[in-house]
């Protein structure tokens, strides 16, 4: 059931039946996501005033430079949900490889795991500009009682029970689906409480928004370059605008709201595209599709792709229905 300015917490309670295998671990996690989201959340917000922007001096896995924050936000989420004992295991797009989370009692039986890109759009910090969190949940594929493995985590994105994001904004929102719909909560940070202030979130069948980082357009396939030429036509209800903020997250939520696609695809520079499969296409792929819209690498749907390797990057196409199918006609047609 939902109400609009339900708080997080009852809606949660009331819809625990919705969840696949429901026996309070998958509550329990997002309880926990939404403990840590308000943490980070605290430090985004004053993170002009302290010494919380900046590089941090390391790189991650994919050569990236670490930002102060990415490591902050990286080592709440894994405390918290650590803490709780409710996952066997967390994959993070800052980590080199997953970790093992084992109970008090040594015994590895919790069901779940998680992966997640702890603060996405990172670069944008410094600027004061919309940054987010991505996380992904997924049943365990081994036995109970053993430690988890990678076969864990390397699951096609059809297999998720649960997905969402945070946006931290003008206001910070929490936004998830299990399956069921895709809801959003507002936070209000006078009280610290979530509550549902987008119920049953959908995409538009088509929308008049580009998300697309035009810089790179010499460096694209003929598909894109054709299919951008397409948004800039003047016919019909084009030419489309342009809007990219460079945060998947922010691109995403405003595309979903008003209608809209978002492109990041290969190039010279990033061959096998930029976007992780695991921490970024997979949950925004989940959520777009129970929100109406679709996802896809420009020709195979996102959900559907078999993970070969913990940080495998793919191009990523996503938002309205109608924009993404017309977008994978230019792909094919350039082939």
């Amino acid at each position: 059931m939902v109400r609009k300015n339900q708080t997080l917490g009852e809606f949660i309670i009331e819809n625990q039946a919705e969840f696949k295998y429901s026996s309070g671990e998958l509550s329990r996690l997002i309880n926990a996501i939404r403990l840590a989201a308000k943490v980070v959340n605290h430090e985004v917000n004053k993170a002009g005033l302290v010494d919380i922007t900046g590089a941090a001096g390391e790189t991650n896995i994919q050569g990236e430079q670490q930002q102060k924050l990415d490591v902050y936000a990286n080592e709440k989420f894994i405390q918290t949900i650590t803490n709780r004992e409710i996952v066997c295991g967390i994959a993070s797009e800052e980590n080199d490889d997953f970790i093992t989370i084992q109970g008090q009692n040594k015994d590895n039986n919790n069901k779940y795991v998680l992966l997640m890109d702890p603060l996405d759009g990172s670069s944008n910090i410094d600027v004061n500009v919309s940054v987010g969190t991505i996380f992904s949940v997924y049943r365990r594929v081994t036995p109970m009682g053993q430690p988890v493995t990678k076969e864990d985590f390397l699951q096609p994105g059809n297999q998720q029970v649960a997905a969402g994001y945070i946006v931290y904004g003008t206001s910070t929102m929490l936004v998830y689906t299990t399956g069921h719909g895709v809801n959003g909560f507002t936070l209000n940070p006078a009280i610290g409480t979530y509550y549902l202030s987008h119920p049953n979130m959908r995409f538009p069948k088509t929308g008049n928004i580009y998300s697309v980082n035009e810089g790179n357009y010499a460096q694209f396939p003929q598909g894109v370059k054709d299919y951008i030429k397409y948004c800039q036509a003047e016919e019909g209800d084009r030419p489309y605008t342009a809007r990219y903020i460079g945060s998947l997250v922010s691109d995403f939520h405003r595309n979903m709201i008003k209608g809209g696609i978002y492109i990041y695809p290969k190039s010279k520079k990033a061959t096998k595209g930029k976007l992780r499969l695991l921490y970024e296409c997979n949950p925004m792929a989940f959520i777009a599709e129970q929100a109406g819209g679709k996802a896809s690498n420009g020709f195979t749907r996102i959900l559907d792709i078999q993970p070969e390797s913990l940080h495998e990057r793919v191009p990523f196409f996503c938002g309205s229905e109608e924009m993404v199918n017309k977008a994978e006609e230019f792909m094919q047609k350039a082939e």
